[in-house]
């Protein structure tokens, strides 16, 4: 089976060569979205929650254009610029998730991120 591309309008597009997320068999592996708002694709950044709601408001829509959900998640990487924004992140990323049945997940603190926003996630999820 070749892989299949999974694009939708309703999240940012691509600003290189890659998708918004590949689904391979039963499992789809989507790339890290930051905080584009994918209708004028200008950064969110005026608050760290705001700008978590818009990566996790994005990374929803790629799923839905997938036939996933939230619940189909099993593996989450939270990439941050700055640890100490941890607290408000998880706070907002939490709110996507039911805790008994949240995915597996890393998060770590990196030098940079594209376009210098302040966190970058991205998942793998089975239907």
């Amino acid at each position: 089976m070749m892989k299949q591309i999974i694009a939708t309008p309703k999240a940012p597009a691509p600003i290189g060569p890659y998708s918004q997320a590949v689904l391979k068999g039963n499992t789809l592996y989507t790339s890290g979205q930051i905080a584009f708002n994918p209708e004028t694709m200008r950064l969110v950044l005026d608050d760290i929650k705001i700008e978590t709601t818009q990566v996790m408001d994005n990374m929803k829509a790629v799923l839905e254009a997938a036939g996933m959900t939230f619940e189909h998640v099993v593996k989450s990487s939270i990439f941050i610029s700055d640890m100490d924004n941890f607290t408000k992140i998880n706070e907002v990323y939490g709110t996507y998730f039911d805790e008994a049945t949240a995915p597996a997940r890393e998060t770590v603190q990196v030098a940079r991120l594209p376009k210098d926003v302040n966190v970058e996630i991205s998942m793998i999820a089975i239907l």
